[in-house]
């Protein structure tokens, strides 16, 4: 339909986090800044594919993502490509962007390269966030 906005589950999650204070503090802790890009996708969608509109921005951007398992939004700071950094093997094209999320959140910080990309990128999970109060907000809501 003309005019018409299509918002997936993960654009409203992730709007709703930026509309409580304390979720912009969690994000702004792990290095987001307002203004700050946020890419929205899905579990199953190749790695390269995100990192092309990762590359659209030019500068550092946050990639969104809601767990297929508990239904959690979760977050990777993604630094532009760098050629100081350790040159990585291009990533396959059946990798997904799961597979990066769980590779971060297993190392802390992932070094990688998509098929792009002439230099090698970081990125690193930000954790799940955990509201500080009981409120019926997005924190209390979508709280595990």
């Amino acid at each position: 339909m003309p005019g018409r906005i299509v918002r997936t589950k993960t654009a409203e999650r992730v709007s709703e986090l930026l509309g409580s204070r304390e979720g912009r503090q969690h994000l702004t802790n792990y290095g987001w800044v307002q203004g700050m890009p946020i890419v929205m996708s899905i579990p199953t969608e190749p790695l390269n594919d995100v990192m092309g509109l990762v590359s659209m921005h030019g500068r550092p951007v946050l990639v969104a993502m809601l767990s297929a398992k508990l239904d959690e939004l979760k977050f990777l700071y993604v630094s532009t490509p760098n050629p100081a950094l350790r040159n990585a093997a291009v990533e396959k094209d059946s990798t997904h962007i799961q597979d990066l999320f769980e590779r971060a959140e297993e190392d802390g910080l992932v070094t990688f390269r998509a098929k792009y990309w002439d230099a090698s990128s970081v990125a690193h999970p930000i954790p799940a966030f955990r509201p500080a109060t009981e409120s019926p907000t997005y924190a209390h809501r979508f709280s595990g």
